[in-house]
């Protein structure tokens, strides 16, 4: 049984409740809880804005000062508490949970931290006797609360119960089993956690990485190292992560490995909450999925994955100085630490500190220049900065680190390097590493895309570059650049017709490219359809382009393609249609 694609929706599903506050008695919306009177309304409509923006710390600090005008208030409880949680000031947070729950309100958000407060204090009775009152009503969270409740009390005989009451309920099966694993082995009966992880017990898990990583470290305790050895490359083939190199070095020492995934009760729910997250996290809300990671590092402030991934979501949100201070907590001892150097590298450059970025990817270099993620980091950044040579040098030192021979998953990185190469002029070793590309990995569109049309620019292999174009827009027939290349193809090849009714679609997904719409007009010149031309020409003119291009949009504008053409040298259009009249 597959751990997330059968789950995530079911997941979703089984919710009870929403992100949204709930009184007891009636439903609130913001304008019916908000006093007119008492309001700051200058900090509410911050706090809105800020909130809109997933701007966290900005959002808190609103909430808080709306809150002093009317303290009372549900709507900016609630509001403040998400607010809190998002920029990781869980006892804030936590604070403000406990007031709107004395006022008798509920929110999933403040049943989460109460429960998450408790763990903290270790307040395990407590949480084993939760009324359904205070629970979150989300059947898969209450469910595993319960059972790391009773281990954490002691009563292993009740934890198993309830983790197996889990396992009979549909679509939660893999939950269940795959936390009694983990829980057993925190008690110390690795055999009993072996026989679930591997399938023995009934349903076989295929869980996520940490799953895996759990996996191994048990068999390591079994005195099972070749079969943790042979699970490590199996789940992990080809994946040249730093960590994973150390512990098979571990491995083949015959070194026994720790088991550290979950140690005792608290860290099983901070597991709990993460391996939430990661179900979530792609199916829900980024905003949603954090305050779950959120509250996986409150618990467990030394769970590395649960902070790469809390940094991800920060990342996706735009939210880059939270995302980078994310990345910092997780300390140079853990295996996690180079992949969250490469995480705060990339979110320092999101932040527009690129000198940062790169300092900060430098500096691991100098630890270890023979770290293949990191070069690519590296080259990836400076690719971004358009700083082609540099770029370039980087993906060189990348591509002598690949593995030999090359497995599909490293086509990316010579696309990559074909890119600057190109950039520099530099096509013939471009084209080698395009096509060395497309040896590992046949189909992908990007590739086809990018030499195709690089070929058709340069006026070279106009069927051979057709051909790749066609493939890419089969592999992605909703990419408005991947279709405005085939129709350019059309159009370059003289075969004016049909690059209408492709560029036409690329247009459409792609409305305010300013290349695409110059590309339409262009067409439309071809087709004798010149009023519409020069419509496009304008409306490409408004999209800013960049001024080498604006400049002949203008040019074409005056005098119209046929004499921007003979100014410059060009075939005319007859007599591009002529010459490739048997390229079909």
């Amino acid at each position: 049984m597959k751990f997330r694609p059968v789950l995530a929706a079911t997941l979703l599903a089984l919710w009870a409740q929403p992100m949204v506050l709930q009184a007891e008695t009636t439903a609130t919306t913001p304008a019916e809880t908000l006093d007119i009177e008492t309001l700051d309304s200058g900090a509410y409509l911050a706090a809105r804005v800020a909130g809109a923006d997933n701007d966290y710390r900005e959002a808190a600090h609103w909430f808080t000062r709306a809150l002093l005008a009317d303290p009372d208030n549900l709507w900016l409880m609630d509001g403040a508490i998400a607010a809190h949680l998002g920029a990781g000031n869980f006892d804030a947070a936590t604070a403000i949970a406990q007031r709107l729950k004395a006022k008798g309100a509920k929110s999933q958000s403040a049943e989460m931290l109460a429960i998450a407060d408790l763990v903290k204090r270790e307040n395990f009775d407590v949480l084993r006797a939760l009324p359904p009152a205070d629970k979150t009503g989300a059947l898969l969270l209450d469910g595993l609360v319960q059972a790391w409740a009773e281990l954490g009390a002691g009563k292993m005989s009740d934890a198993q119960a309830a983790f197996d009451s889990l396992t009979k309920t549909e679509g939660l099966q893999v939950f269940g089993l795959f936390h009694k694993a983990l829980a057993l082995a925190s008690a110390g009966d690795f055999e009993g956690a072996e026989e679930i992880l591997s399938g023995e017990a009934g349903a076989a898990i295929t869980s996520m990485r940490r799953g895996t990583l759990a996996h191994i470290q048990i068999l390591s305790q079994l005195e099972r190292n070749p079969d943790a050895l042979a699970l490590l490359d199996t789940a992990f083939l080809g994946d040249t992560d730093p960590a994973l190199t150390a512990l098979r070095a571990r491995l083949t020492a015959g070194e026994p490995l720790p088991f550290d995934v979950v140690r005792n009760a608290t860290d099983g729910f901070a597991e709990v909450f993460f391996t939430l997250a990661l179900a979530l996290n792609g199916e829900a809300d980024d905003a949603f999925t954090l305050q779950y990671t959120r509250i996986a590092t409150a618990l467990r402030p030394d769970h590395a994955e649960a902070q790469l991934l809390t940094g991800a979501l920060l990342e996706n949100q735009k939210q880059f100085d939270l995302a980078s201070e994310a990345y910092a907590k997780v300390p140079p001892t853990d295996a996690g630490f180079f992949a969250a150097e490469i995480g705060r590298a990339r979110a320092l450059n999101g932040a527009d500190k690129l000198e940062e970025s790169l300092g900060v990817l430098n500096a691991l270099l100098r630890t270890d220049p023979t770290l293949l993620p990191v070069q690519l980091a590296l080259g990836d950044t400076l690719r971004g900065a358009e700083r082609w040579p540099e770029a370039s040098a980087a993906y060189d030192a990348a591509v002598a680190l690949i593995p030999q021979p090359p497995t599909a998953n490293f086509w990316s990185v010579y696309y990559s390097r074909a890119i600057t190469l190109e950039r520099q002029k530099l096509w013939e070793r471009a084209e080698a590493d395009f096509r060395q590309a497309l040896v590992l990995a046949p189909d992908q569109p990007q590739v086809l895309n990018y030499l195709g049309y690089s070929f058709l620019e340069r006026g070279e292999n106009f069927v051979e570059a057709l051909d790749m174009i066609e493939r890419a827009v089969k592999q992605r027939p909703d990419s408005g650049y991947i279709i405005d290349s085939l129709a350019w193809g059309y159009f370059l090849a003289g075969r004016y017709a049909e690059a209408v009714e492709p560029m036409e679609r690329a247009s459409v997904l792609e409305p305010v490219d300013p290349v695409v719409t110059d590309h339409l007009g262009d067409v439309y010149w071809a087709v004798g359809r010149k009023r519409e031309a020069n419509f496009q020409w304008r409306r490409a003119l408004s999209f800013e382009p960049e001024e080498e291009l604006a400049i002949r949009i203008r040019r074409k504008l005056e005098i119209g393609l046929d004499a921007v053409l003979d100014a410059e040298g060009a075939r005319s259009l007859a007599d591009v249609a002529a010459d490739h009249a048997n390229d079909k």
